[in-house]
């Protein structure tokens, strides 16, 4: 039914200019959310770009590990022991981020079979949770980022102490 059905003497009815507006915006308020197949296709590129992304912060962060993992052996300096260990957990919350991700692009695809086979509620079901699994992944992401920028902090603070003595 929609807004046009409601009579304007019923006194719970809404203001004509409201239905109006809300009539333009949806003229068809049962068809809330069209998908078809391009619509989860969409994300293909996004989410690859992403997992890109995340792959290599994974691979920077790795060789980074090494580096002070060497330079631990040959020095045994305390500081390196916490450096290696933040690295550690930003690499354990990108791990994080790539799984969420695959499993996102996963049900991307997913939800292109079920579409292809006819059965659109389904498909907007798997592709809300794709969507989902993609803010999920992003979510972490930025958790990954702010501890990346408190690392940093922690460096610069350092050079700054040496730089003032």
């Amino acid at each position: 039914m929609g807004w046009s059905a409601c009579s304007p003497s019923s006194p719970a009815a809404p203001n004509p200019t409201l239905v109006k507006m809300i009539n333009t915006l949806n003229p068809h308020p049962q068809a809330i959310m069209d998908i078809t197949l391009t619509t989860p296709a969409l994300l293909f590129p996004a989410i690859s770009l992403l997992l890109v992304a995340y792959t290599n912060r994974f691979n920077t962060i790795g060789s980074r590990i090494r580096s002070l993992h060497a330079q631990y052996k040959s020095s045994a300096e305390v500081n390196l022991v916490g450096q290696i260990e933040s690295l550690r957990q930003r690499l354990y919350l990108i791990r994080n981020m790539q799984a969420v991700g695959v499993a996102s692009l996963f049900l991307c695809v997913l939800c292109l079979f079920v579409l292809f086979a006819g059965k659109v509620m389904l498909g907007k079901l798997i592709f809300a949770l794709s969507l989902v699994l993609m803010m999920i992944s992003l979510g972490i992401s930025f958790r990954e980022i702010l501890m990346s920028v408190r690392a940093l902090d922690i460096e610069l603070m350092a050079i700054r102490q040496k730089i003032d003595q």
